[in-house]
């Protein structure tokens, strides 16, 4: 399953919905959450823990001047063609707004 998380700050109720091993693509003001340091890199951290890929919308990082080096480790830059990609390799989308 694919998530897409669009709100900063991170809620810990949704992070806990999250699956194991589900991708998540930060988008809009959640790529905030990315930034290595941010209040949210503890969720970030327990999703990466139960085997998730998270994924930050490169243009949105841009948007919000945060460098691809200054990410959390284990967060990956990705543009719109890759988040394409992800939406057709998880037919099942859940959008949290």
């Amino acid at each position: 399953m694919l998530h897409l998380l669009s709100l900063s700050p991170l809620q810990a109720a949704v992070i806990e919905r999250i699956g194991h091993g589900d991708d998540v693509a930060l988008v809009d003001s959640a790529v905030c959450a990315a930034l290595a340091g941010h209040q949210d890199n503890q969720l970030l951290q327990q999703l990466l823990a139960n085997a998730c890929r998270v994924y930050a919308l490169q243009e949105m990082l841009l948007a919000h001047g945060i460098e691809s080096q200054r990410l959390l480790v284990g967060v990956e830059p990705i543009d719109y063609a890759g988040l394409v990609e992800l939406t057709v390799k998880n037919p099942v989308i859940h959008s949290w707004c």
